[in-house]
């Protein structure tokens, strides 16, 4: 069997390489499209290729690449001094140009220039990078996940953080990349030549489908979770109901700009932050129709163009162009209110949870009252779990239309976690003690 697919991927690069002959004239048979001619040297790699690694060759056949001639050397040729270079591969040493293992964005953006651009504006971008200067983050990775293991400690973050986040790519000798930092799945990986980002995250590798990229999916791999449920958000509205329901028999595969509802009846992520509905063009700047930062300690309207921000974007033009988007399908009622309510919530958990509860935190240092070790403090949990899961749940669930991830596991669970801090906050201001009071609750029921 295998070998039958071996010779069915030397038969389809056969008619690659003979497609201009047979395609004859000026123009494209009717109801066929015509393929780009192979060179020489590309024909050598994929012609290997498909008997040691046939899957990447495989996924390779049937893109958009391969009908338009663009090949491995096309993406991963290099000059012979770049950082990224491969050098002593063993069964490369009769090859006649210099080859990476690695392919930045730029190799993308020469075909692909706004998309990548686009990208650089986006909070993406600082996927992984923000979390460098977070001393806590790397607390909590190494010494508390890590225990601080002599060998072992960085585990946690290899195959946890990173994979989403991104990493700084470290190459050996050889210009391999280094194991602690590859595999990497992350948007924000950093490449030896100091470029940021990794459009295989969503059009992954080697068919890079656009279809693909606009499935719910493509984001949810990243976008789930206790912090951050967004998939499971999705699933809970009425557009994932939608979805769920008749999403395989849409059209996923309109050119860029030109996909619209009617080919699918609700949006999916990328419908709503990237694609180009009505006036909008599509973008690759997934925080442009961003309005709020709602993973944040504290939401604000973004207002910035400091890509590092948390609060990078233009909050009111993103706004106008989200509802855009929603009038595509709805009544201006329907949107202005929808938006209205979700607005409150944020507000209110500003206002009602995280501005009391940062307050006590704020007075509990200043006396002295808060452990070393904030993960062995349950005033400091809560503090925590209060922001950073339920908080966002809320704030998240309740912009993105999802009732029980706005309420159920949102302002719920949030509003038992401030009683209970509240009631340390007290014991301990009244008694100058840090004692254990009453029975701890699991933050996370």
């Amino acid at each position: 069997m295998r070998n039958v697919k071996y010779v069915m991927i030397l038969f389809g690069i056969l008619l690659i390489s003979i497609a201009l002959v047979s395609c004859a004239g000026d123009s494209t048979p009717s109801g066929e499209e015509e393929t780009a001619a192979l060179t020489d040297e590309a024909r050598e790699c994929i012609e290997c290729h498909a008997t040691e690694t046939h899957g990447i060759v495989a996924d390779w056949d049937s893109s958009g690449h391969a009908l338009q001639g663009i090949s491995c050397i096309d993406c991963h040729e290099v000059d012979p001094d770049s950082p990224l270079a491969l050098t002593g591969v063993e069964g490369h040493e009769d090859l006649a140009l210099s080859v990476s293992m690695l392919v930045p964005p730029s190799v993308c953006g020469e075909c692909h220039e706004n998309q990548v651009a686009q990208f650089n504006d986006s909070g993406h971008y600082r996927a992984h990078i923000q979390r460098i200067p977070k001393d806590s983050l790397t607390a909590l990775v190494e010494v508390h996940e890590g225990q601080n293991h002599p060998e072992f400690k960085t585990a946690s973050d290899e195959t946890g953080c990173m994979q989403c986040h991104g990493t700084e790519y470290e190459v050996d000798e050889t210009g391999h990349p280094t194991p602690a930092t590859y595999p990497s799945a992350g948007i924000g990986n950093v490449f030896p030549n100091g470029e940021i980002g990794n459009c295989t995250v969503c059009h992954s590798r080697h068919s890079f489908d656009i279809a693909e990229a606009r499935k719910p999916d493509a984001c949810g791999g990243c976008h789930l979770g206790p912090d951050h449920p967004d998939i499971e958000i999705y699933e809970n509205t009425k557009h994932g109901q939608v979805f769920a329901a008749e999403g395989e028999e849409w059209v996923w595969d309109r050119p860029s700009g030109e996909w619209e509802p009617g080919d699918f009846r609700a949006p999916t992520c990328a419908a709503c932050h990237m694609s180009g509905i009505g006036d909008l063009e599509p973008t690759h700047n997934v925080t442009q129709r961003l309005y709020w930062n709602l993973w944040a300690k504290e939401s604000r309207v973004r207002s910035g163009d400091d890509v590092l921000s948390p609060w990078l974007g233009d909050g009111e033009a993103g706004r106008e162009e989200m509802m855009e988007v929603c009038s595509a399908c709805h009544s201006s009622l329907h949107t202005t209110a929808y938006f209205e309510s979700g607005d409150k919530a944020v507000k209110l958990y500003n206002e009602s949870y995280w501005e009391p509860v940062e307050a006590m935190r704020v007075e509990l240092e200043a006396a002295g009252l808060l452990k070393e070790n904030p993960w062995e403090d349950e005033f400091m949990i809560l503090h925590y779990y209060i922001w950073h899961h339920d908080g966002r749940r809320a704030r998240q669930g309740a912009m993105m239309g999802a009732p029980d991830w706005a309420h159920w596991h949102g302002f719920f669970t949030m509003q038992q976690k401030l009683y209970r801090a509240r009631e340390i906050y007290e014991y301990r201001m009244e008694t100058g003690q840090i004692g254990i009071i009453g029975k701890a609750t699991d933050p996370e029921e």
